[in-house]
């Protein structure tokens, strides 16, 4: 039997229900009738890990971002892994806003999610692996505690816990 039991705090979108989503999103703003003959787009580049939404004016704008968010929750993707930036002027007068799409955790959330373990008094170990962070004790039971622990608290990303071992 193994000595120590781990698993893995990482912080990624399913991309796959992303899509979903989006193309779900899309399909109701083209039967929406607030929406008809409007210059809305949602574009997803996936290589950059952005979400660019363009409509006519900044209201079009938020109302899509609705249906996003509402079409995003339904699929069972994360609200906190996008990173919402400001709404920019574009092209023969629409407006545009880029959202990034958070993979991985950042070196400093990573030294947080380590450092609340250390001061939780549990008997796990906790050490960053480049965007995810690792999580080691000799009992199953001390693991399970950690995850609890860490799903009770908020570090402002979506965190899934994988290769619970």
């Amino acid at each position: 039997m193994a000595d120590l039991f781990s698993f893995d705090v990482v912080s990624e979108v399913n991309m796959q229900e992303l899509k979903n989503a989006l193309d779900q999103a899309r399909k109701e703003i083209k039967q929406r009738f607030d929406f008809k003959d409007s210059k809305t787009e949602i574009t997803l580049k996936e290589k950059e890990k952005e979400l660019v939404v363009v409509s006519d004016d900044e209201y079009k704008l938020n109302a899509v971002q609705e249906i996003i968010k509402l079409k995003c929750v339904k699929r069972g993707v994360s609200l906190k892994a996008f990173t919402q930036g400001t709404i920019e002027l574009a092209l023969s007068g629409t407006v545009r806003q880029i959202a990034n799409i958070q993979s991985g955790i950042s070196s400093e959330k990573a030294k947080e999610i380590t450092k609340t373990i250390k001061d939780s008094k549990l008997k796990a170990q906790a050490q960053i692996q480049g965007e995810q962070v690792r999580v080691l004790s000799k009992s199953k039971d001390e693991l399970q505690s950690a995850i609890v622990f860490l799903k009770g608290k908020d570090f402002g990303i979506d965190l899934q816990f994988t290769n619970y071992r």
